[in-house]
């Protein structure tokens, strides 16, 4: 291989498609246009990765006259890193960058292979719709300035910004639709105002004015049609790139179909053209573009949910605790975080240690240790004694709730694939449409053909397709979420759509510990210390009956300091509380012997030091559960799984009906692979638990609600969270879900009618381009007001609103 400089001549360039201006490189008998295109061919090549080419003719971006050296110096400072980072340990950083130059599918194959260009990138994953790549790297192999410099390098340079890049993006995004409406909208007043003589017939007008006044027309046309109009010609240009023809294919022939007849109409005279129309069309489709993104942005479900996220954490102020919305933390706001709880934002450790499991953010299930002073990032959950932190960074809701979501993306709505396979076919029979109609009007009458095929042209579209679902499940979450049923995403609600089995846990879930009546047995009543110590211990545990009991030991002495605080999943809590083992829990997990539960009640032995007996728990049933399973039990198979023993069984079954099913003394990895069982047998489980405890069997359910009142105990197994005071109003919401599937459908039906009227009419020549453009966005609005007004109403007749 070599490579020389020739003469320049008119040959694009291998890597970007430019045309080589001033000079052409020749490396391995391919052209560029400079040493920066072929440098970038270099290094795809030496990787084997030239496949980058093969997705997508010259996809790359030119790079002649770029210099990166010494610009992204400031990236080696270890502040700006902290400000940038999402989370950093010694062997892996993650980063998430906006990259505004990603346009195309070859694009993202090169940015999610760029572990195979530079060692110790780990990996990297695009989302394409924001325009952002993800990436995960290792600090001791790669730095930062070296990752953004090899991006800048094979032309996808990142935007940083320290500040709000995607606040400051939309303004922008903004700010030019705004100017483009403007400038159609004045083109198209004054095309209209130049054109009265033409409207009015006036046969008097000197034929030199009228032709003055046409060439006027055609100036005030151009900045219409090339500015205003120019998002339809580059997003029909990248989707003809990439061999896909969108929505926006059509409407481009359509308006260059239009300017260059009235171009040949003017010119020679042979007609007035159509430039009011041609003015008109776009104004009126810029604002239906402005007027959708408006309605859009005002039911936003993307920052809905995310508002709807309801992580609460306990501040600590004047050394009193408060509970408050994590949206509510300020920097330097001091919270307490319990054992097993999320750490809602970057944050300074006041406490002397902390063990910090960051399995959520990156996989591995390692603690990481940490002592008084470190840096801790969001997202980690504590495992061990309550610790306090101070904020250190503004906390970023999207980037818990990603945590939740993580899987969400990888999962295709039914109904999305559907509307995939639609709008693949969608175009092309627009396009054959607008076609054969030309070509009847050809023979009938060919004064017609321009309308009617323009018409079509503009007038159908499937837009409307892929708003229904959106934004009809994007309101029940909205609704539902201001009934304290928060859900992961919106395919949550599908899955609803299909279930056959409910499976409930007991302690927590069925029954409610707040108010239980509480009574402790022993040789020897307990002493104040004792209590005290006991309530310590209990403080750090997020378990059901571990809140009751801290709650009714409350008043009695100060919370102790908790060294080596254990959770056994299932079985119990322990810790040296003032020099003395403790540990509550099961009889096996104290060392003490079973006793028999009432009907209602679970025991919870004691152990401080030596055995010292136990507390019975009186739990009260929800209010309204009778009528609760009476409403599910005539479409669903009940049934309940508890760790608890059978004492409780003939109570649920004056609850519960015949065919319920009752399984007790379940652990944890036992309830996990009962519903696997069901699930081999064909069912599809819901499963309600206490979001901690039964994190297994939320996340194999297919369904998985965790039910609590303490909103902190929040876990990334489950797909929902539902507060304990609103369980009885499960039947509501699962009708409520199904009916949102009815109206999904009734909205595709809206769709096609839309479009069948609409090119009947447009094929029919009985409507103009003019009017076409002002009915397309109307298809889309009709259908996000019909899903928006039809889900309300069948929330407010089921009482959700």
């Amino acid at each position: 291989m070599s490579d020389k400089v020739l003469a320049p001549e008119t040959v694009k360039c291998y890597h970007c498609g430019e045309l080589c201006e001033d000079e052409l490189v020749e490396f391995d008998d391919k052209p560029f246009c400079c040493n920066g295109c072929k440098m970038v061919y270099e290094i795809l090549n030496e990787n084997d990765l030239c496949n980058y080419y093969d997705l997508q003719n010259t996809p790359g971006i030119n790079l002649r006259n770029r210099n990166y050296e010494q610009k992204f110096a400031y990236l080696d400072n270890q502040d700006i890193q902290n400000q940038l980072l999402n989370f950093s340990s010694d062997h892996l950083n993650k980063i998430v960058f906006f990259v505004p130059a990603i346009h195309c599918s070859s694009c993202i194959w090169l940015l999610e292979h760029l572990d195979r260009l530079r060692e110790g990138i780990i990996q990297s994953r695009v989302n394409f719709v924001r325009k952002e790549v993800s990436i995960d790297y290792n600090p001791e192999v790669i730095s930062l300035k070296t990752i953004v410099e090899l991006l800048a390098t094979v032309g996808y340079e990142p935007e940083i910004n320290l500040q709000n890049a995607s606040r400051t993006k939309a303004k922008k995004e903004s700010r030019k639709l705004y100017l483009q409406v403007g400038v159609a909208g004045f083109g198209f007043g004054n095309i209209m105002l130049l054109s009265f003589p033409e409207y009015f017939g006036f046969e008097g007008l000197d034929h030199s004015v009228r032709m003055f006044m046409s060439y006027i027309n055609i100036l005030i046309s151009l900045p219409v049609v090339f500015y205003s109009a120019s998002s339809y010609f580059i997003s029909a240009y990248k989707g003809l790139r990439q061999k896909y023809i969108n929505i926006d294919v059509p409407i481009t022939i359509g308006i260059v179909t239009l300017f260059v007849r009235s171009l040949y109409e003017i010119l020679s005279e042979a007609g007035p053209g159509y430039l009011d129309s041609l003015a008109g069309l776009i104004f009126f489709l810029l604002i239906g573009k402005w007027f959708q993104s408006r309605t859009y942005e005002s039911l936003s479900f993307d920052r809905d949910y995310k508002s709807y996220f309801p992580l609460a954490v306990s501040r600590i102020t004047d050394d009193a605790h408060e509970m408050v919305q994590i949206t509510e933390l300020k920097e330097n706001d001091v919270i307490e975080v319990r054992n097993q709880e999320i750490i809602p934002a970057d944050s300074e450790l006041i406490s002397s240690e902390a063990s910090i499991d960051y399995s959520f953010v990156t996989g591995e299930a390692d603690t990481i240790e940490k002592q008084e002073g470190d840096y801790i990032y969001a997202g980690g959950r504590q495992v061990g004694n309550t610790i306090q932190l101070r904020i250190k960074k503004a906390v970023s809701q999207s980037y818990l709730t990603q945590l939740w979501n993580n899987d969400a993306f990888n999962e295709e709505s039914t109904y999305d694939s559907l509307i995939d396979k639609i709008s693949k076919y969608f175009t092309l029979a627009v396009l054959f449409i607008a076609l054969a109609s030309a070509t009847f009007w050809y023979f009938e009458g060919p004064s017609h053909i321009l309308n009617a095929f323009t018409a079509v042209l503009i007038v159908a579209c499937p837009c409307a397709l892929s708003l229904a679902t959106p934004f009809t499940l994007g309101n029940a979450m909205t609704i539902l979420g201001g009934h304290k049923l928060y859900l992961k995403h919106m395919n949550v609600l599908e899955k609803l759509w299909n279930i056959t089995t409910i499976i409930f846990d007991k302690t927590g879930t069925l029954t409610r510990t707040d108010g239980a009546r509480i009574k402790f047995v022993g040789e020897k009543p307990l002493t104040n210390e004792q209590k005290s110590m006991i309530a310590s211990l209990a403080a750090n545990s997020t378990h059901p009956l571990s809140r009751a009991l801290q709650r009714h030991l409350h008043d009695f002495g100060n919370r102790e300091q908790i060294i080596g605080f254990k959770e056994a999943e299932g079985k119990g809590v322990s810790g040296v509380v003032l020099g003395k083992e403790v540990a509550l829990g099961s009889a096996g997990f104290v060392g003490g012997q079973e006793v028999g539960a009432t009907v209602g009640t679970s025991i919870v032995h004691i152990k401080i030091g030596e055995y010292r007996g136990y507390f019975s728990v009186q739990s009260s049933y929800r209010k309204g559960l009778g009528d609760l399973v009476k409403s599910l039990a005539n479409k669903y198979k009940l049934l309940v799984l508890s760790g608890d023993n059978q004492s409780e069984e003939a109570n649920l079954k004056t609850i519960f009906t015949e065919n319920s099913s009752f399984v007790f003394n379940q652990k944890p990895e036992q309830k996990l692979a009962y519903i696997r069982e069901k699930q081999q047998d064909g069912e599809q489980v819901l499963m309600l638990g206490d979001g901690l405890n039964d994190a297994g069997a939320l996340m194999q359910a297919n369904v998985g609600f965790a039910v609590t009142e303490d909103v902190t105990a929040f876990t990334p197994a489950c797909d929902a969270i539902l507060y304990g005071q609103n369980l009885n109003a499960l039947s509501n919401y699962l009708k409520f879900a199904r009916l949102s599937k009815k109206v999904i459908l009734a909205s595709f039906t809206i769709s096609f009618i839309y479009n069948f009227i609409g090119l009947s009419l447009a094929v029919s020549a009985q409507i103009t381009p003019l009017f076409a453009a002002i009915l397309m966005p109307l298809s889309s609005i009709s259908v996000v007001a019909f899903a928006t007004f039809s889900v309300r109403l069948i929330a407010k007749r089921l009482k959700l609103l």
